[in-house]
């Protein structure tokens, strides 16, 4: 909602063009003047505290070995490595392949340690992998197997392996250990040590944590006691700075090294925090991200990674993240926050890595994090009590722009949270009275300036003290507010009663309300919009909408008319706006209403932008028209856009940052610098409608894994795009897993597979499950398998690729076996026949006696499926279909001789009891022997059965209530003094009975239901206990 602005009216197109070429030209006059007075200074987004950095975790349940992740990197096929302590994973967005040190580790592959330190992909596809106690590791990914280095001479110089570094050189790394810099030569597999030398310097102790080759050839590592550097052709030497504040941090423990691409070096500590070294080898400290007293708190920097957006990125053994902005200085934290999910998981950080689809993984003590940096198309403002810029409650139930360009945001339990842009600031304001525990729905500027809250009665709150007053208006105090609007010094005021009108001079307060006999009135008394459009004033409500004309009694209302296909889509109406072509676009619980050519007097033809048209929902909450002329709608789970020309529908999802899930109604506004609010249950969804997104490649749609009958194929024959795999002729039973390996949105992708020659149509992978394509005993041939993956967004497109399976036939699938199976059939054919003529003959002359026995046997068993299908199985009584059947039998006699019969209905009291304390075989026990105790007293021509679980009842053929009463007293005494016996358990029960006694002509169910009324009424009396029914 922005403050007095209304929807944009329908303009005539000379005169809007002529004001926005005026608007232009002085726009570029002042923009030229304020270019010559003022030097220009870099774009600073308002919105950048508020932002939320939103990230997924990988964890335990997704099927990581342990919680405590230490180094992620991307392989040459795109899939994601993550180190932990109990072992190696490969993943690709939905399956996990765990290598530890345990047998059943995947494809055989064992690990000498399974606490991972470090990793390094390799250019054949494997890894090289550093150990906390095994050494130096190297993953083939053709055979499956690591390769183990030695430790001591011709290996690694410890078996504890702190990094791993590249070097310029192909194929070549460095190794920081326990015991110094090693250097390691992939293709011969030669290891020298490079540290420790007589000419190095004296104080470099043995300990490296970390080592990096710079773009000069420099070799820089970090050790125990600070920071050493080996320049081409020459022996480590301690780096030392000119700065005494910055030497003594390069004297503490250096664990992280990173060459931005400035050419600066920046240097990570034990304590220190983090400072850096320019090209001339001087050392730099940058205040918030230095010394012990910086946001990284004295603790360890494990590593840096700059992004593209010109933030480096440092991970801390504690304090989570430490962003620093290049461009601006600012320094900021992402750590672990209790009350926001999204945030990072954990604040121990050990490694950040960015995959080729731009994704930011953090490795963290509860899994691996990833942000994505290019989903910011939409972001979130998040609720949380421990952050300065969160808000104070989650759900956003009203969105308001005030004069100053303020935004103010109605929440729920009385809080509203007032969002100062231009400052970067966030205030949180409580209501007082009957509004604390209300939701805050409406906002409107008052005639003086102030700023009136509605939820339950009105609020006044000043706009530059932010002081509160309850009770604006005593008489509404009790009433939930639903919308506000000023017209002069009046205030046209929403809610569930209808409409008020409010005179802030006189403080006279006007109702109008809905009257059936008056179609004239209010078209509904749930006013949830209030709108100001070209000579009038529009309601909308749940019941259609009211337009009332300026100086005219009355309103004029529109609703839906299931007969006419141009009238509202639904009665449930909410937000309007105009596009900059006059069309009206309206929000409905049926979809998108417009009208192409609006008249403030009508005629009023809707058109409708609905499920046909690719509206994922039709329950519209909220509309926004963006400066495209594109409308954005909330709906009731999520957020679409559409194109006003084309009404083409886009979908947003995670890949745009749409994170929040479900909104609320009418709750949308835009921002001064043209960003769309839509309040939400969960917190604030911005959308950027003019944000361009850095491009980067294609999602890459790829095989991750193959298994030919339930064996996986090592990883080197995996097919690419494109590629082949054979199937030997044992081979038939194939699997082929299968990934969008951008891992951005895994839940919001659907997966698609066909086997030309096979399958007839796509074979859709149901949603939540890993994309997997399943075949099974397939025949000999050649077949491409096609691979199709759909993703959502505003981007959203289709990725396919395909793969060719040759299958090898089997030796009696050749064409000369076939022949001669086709001529051993026919003569097989042939004998067949005449075997069977035989075989008939004979049979001819059994089949009558057969026919005869199998006669005598079906009768008997007719006889005996009728009598199974009258007993009830657990007590050998009547079931209540053979019951129901015999009484009916009852009733219909004593119809036509006159004498009377009662039916009784017996309940076990509190047998859910019996059966939680002693078990459902005691309770059986129990349901066995009540039916025992019954049939005993009964008489010979009484009906006794089974009603259905601890129910049981009679029929009495000849007995009058009293006499009923009398049996069934027998046996609640009998069942009331018997110990039943099951196992090693003495079980006592009561039961419940009720009486009733035919009264012609009575039918069945209704003497029935007599008895069940009196067996209710025995049960209410306190159990153990029997009622008659009434005549």
């Amino acid at each position: 909602m922005q403050a007095d602005r209304q929807p944009r009216p329908a303009r005539f197109p000379r005169f809007r063009a002529r004001l926005f070429a005026l608007a232009g030209g002085l726009c570029l006059a002042f923009a030229s003047l304020a270019a010559a007075q003022e030097p220009s200074t870099p774009g600073v987004d308002p919105w950048a505290v508020y932002e939320s950095t939103w990230f997924d975790t990988v964890g335990v349940a997704d099927g990581l070995p342990h919680s405590t992740t230490t180094a992620i990197v991307q392989d040459k096929r795109g899939l994601i490595w993550i180190g932990t302590f109990g072992g190696l994973v490969r993943y690709d967005g939905y399956r996990m392949q765990v290598f530890g040190q345990e047998p059943d580790s995947y494809a055989g592959a064992v690990l000498p340690d399974s606490y991972v330190r470090a990793l390094a992909p390799l250019d054949d596809g494997g890894l090289l992998i550093g150990t906390n106690a095994g050494g130096l590791v190297r993953f083939d990914p053709e055979t499956m197997r690591f390769h183990v280095y030695p430790i001591g001479p011709g290996g690694t110089s410890d078996g504890k392996i702190f990094a791993i570094g590249r070097s310029h050189q192909r194929g070549i790394f460095w190794i920081a250990t326990e015991r110094g810099v090693d250097r390691l030569d992939v293709a011969s597999g030669k290891i020298t040590h490079e540290s420790q030398t007589p000419l190095d310097a004296k104080g470099m102790v043995p300990r490296t944590f970390v080592v990096a080759e710079g773009k000069a050839g420099n070799v820089w590592a970090g050790v125990d006691d600070g920071l050493f550097v080996r320049k081409p052709g020459g022996h480590f030497r301690r780096v030392r700075s000119s700065d005494p504040v910055v030497d003594e941090i390069l004297h503490d423990q250096v664990w992280a090294l990173l060459e931005d691409s400035a050419g600066r070096l920046w240097v990570g500590t034990g304590q220190s925090g983090a400072v850096y070294i320019d090209a001339r080898g001087q050392g730099h400290y940058v205040p918030g991200f230095s010394g012990k007293d910086s946001m990284a708190r004295r603790r360890t920097v494990r590593a840096f990674h700059e992004t593209p957006q010109g933030e480096l990125w440092a991970a801390t053994d504690g304090a989570g993240v430490v962003a620093y902005d290049f461009a601006t200085g600012r320094v900021r934290s992402l750590a672990h926050d209790a009350a926001m999910p999204s945030s990072l998981p954990g604040d121990i950080t050990r490694d950040i890595y960015q995959d080729t689809a731009g994704n930011l993984w953090v490795a963290t003590e509860l899994g691996a994090a990833h942000y994505d940096p290019h989903g910011r198309k939409v972001f979130s403002v998040l609720p949380s009590p421990l952050e300065t810029h969160t808000l104070s409650n989650a759900n956003v139930h009203a969105v308001f722009v005030d004069p100053r360009g303020r935004v103010w945001l109605g929440l729920g339990m009385g809080r509203i949270d007032v969002l100062d842009l231009a400052k970067g600031s966030m205030r949180h304001l409580q209501l007082g009275g009957e509004q604390a525990e209300r939701d805050v729905q409406a906002f409107v500027v008052a005639p003086d300036g102030s700023i009136w809250a509605g939820a339950q009665g009105i609020s006044r709150i000043d706009p530059d003290t932010f002081e509160l007053k309850s009770s604006m208006i005593p008489s509404l105090d009790g009433r939930l507010i639903l919308s506000m609007r000023r017209e002069g010094n009046d205030i046209l005021i929403g809610g569930y009663d209808g409409l008020f009108r409010y005179d802030t001079v006189s403080g006279k307060l006007i109702q109008m309300r809905h009257d059936e006999k008056d179609p004239k009135s209010l078209v509904g008394d749930q006013v949830r919009y209030i709108v100001r459009m070209p000579g009038a004033w529009w309601y909308a409500t749940i019941s259609g909408i009211s337009i009332s004309y300026d100086g005219e009694p009355g309103f004029v209302n529109l609703f839906h008319d299931p007969a006419n296909p141009d009238s509202l889509p639904q009665d449930y109406t909410g937000s309007m706006a105009f596009d900059s072509h006059g069309r009206l676009w309206l929000g409905t619980f049926g979809g998108i209403a417009y009208l192409d050519h609006f008249n403030p007097r009508g005629p009023f033809r809707f058109g409708l932008v609905g499920a046909r048209e690719g509206l994922p929902n039709t329950k519209i909450n909220a509309l926004l028209v963006d400066r495209n002329d594109r409308v954005w709608a909330s709906m009731a789970n999520g957020v679409a856009m559409v194109d006003t020309a084309t009404h083409r529908v886009a979908d947003l999802g995670i890949r745009d940052g749409l994170r929040i899930p479900s909104y609320i109604h009418r709750a949308a506004a835009e921002a001064p610098g043209g960003e769309l609010m839509f309040g939400g249950l969960g917190g604030l969804t911005v959308v950027r409608p003019y944000w361009v997104a850095p491009a980067v490649g294609p999602a890459r749609l790829a095989v991750t894994q193959v298994s030919v009958n339930d064996r996986p194929l090592p990883l080197r024959e995996i097919p690419r795009d494109g590629g082949e795999m054979a199937l030997s002729e044992h081979g038939r039973n194939l699997r082929v897993d299968f990934a969008l390996l951008d891992f951005r949105a895994p839940m919001e992708t659907h997966y698609a597979y066909r086997m030309d020659g096979t399958d007839t149509a796509w074979n859709e992978v149901p949603r939540g499950i890993p994309p997997s394509a399943i075949y099974t005993n397939l025949p000999s041939g050649t077949y491409t398998l096609r691979l199709r993956a759909t993703m959502r967004g505003l981007d959203g497109r289709t990725v396919e690729t395909s793969v060719r399976v040759v299958v090898t036939p089997r030796w009696y699938e050749s064409p000369w076996t076939l022949l001669l199976g086709i001529a051993l059939g026919v003569a097989a054919f042939f004998g067949l026949v005449y075997l069977r003529t035989l075989y008939l003959r004979r049979r001819a002359e059994l089949l009558q006696a057969q026919v005869d026995a199998r006669t005598r046997d079906l009768k008997a068993a007719n006889e005996r499926l009728d009598h199974l299908a009258g007993t009830d199985e657990l007590t050998g009584s009547l079931n209540r279909r053979r019951f129901l059947e015999q009484a009916e039998r009852v009733r219909q006699g004593a119809a036509a001789d006159g004498i009377p019969f009662s039916v009784v209905l017996i309940d076990i009291d509190d047998f859910k009891s019996v059966n939680d304390t002693y078990g459902h075989l005691a309770g059986d026990t129990v349901i066995r022997e009540t039916m025992r105790v019954i049939s005993s007293m009964c008489r010979a021509d009484d009906l006794a059965g089974r009603f259905g679980g601890e129910e049981f009842i009679l029929c009495l053929p000849g007995a009058l209530a009293e006499h009923a009463l009398d049996i069934t007293e027998r046996v609640r005494h009998a069942l009331g003094a018997m110990v039943m016996v099951h196992g090693d358990y003495r079980i006592r029960i009561t039961v419940s009975a009720g009486v009733a006694m035919w009264r012609a002509p009575e039918s069945l169910n209704s003497l029935l239901g007599r008895a069940d009324d009196a067996l209710y009424e025995a049960k209410n009396d306190g159990r153990n206990r029997t009622r008659i029914a009434g005549l």
